[in-house]
């Protein structure tokens, strides 16, 4: 059966903020990406590596799986470092 992944993806380096950072993603692994001759893209016969599935929870994907016999590899989320800074701190130093 296929392989996939499931995941939350990186926020959009384009914005700031972190709202819409909940979604989970259920997506298939290439098993045969080939070069493309005429323009040396990477490309594939295999129809599922188009395919991305949202949920809107890590169990949820998980139950998915489960049920469609799909092998998956899980990648949990790092959890982000914030430092507090104050405006302050720039004369204290």
């Amino acid at each position: 059966m296929k392989k996939a992944i499931i995941y939350i993806p990186n926020k959009n380096p384009m914005q700031s903020g972190l709202s819409k950072n909940n979604k989970w993603i259920l997506e298939y692994k290439t098993e045969d990406p080939k070069k493309n001759p005429l323009m040396g893209w990477e490309s594939s016969s295999d129809t599922y590596s188009e395919l991305k599935l949202e949920f809107s929870s890590k169990e949820l994907a998980i139950n998915y799986a489960k049920k469609k016999k799909i092998d998956f590899e899980l990648i949990e989320p790092r959890k982000r470092k914030t430092v507090k800074k104050s405006y302050a701190d720039n004369f204290l130093k």
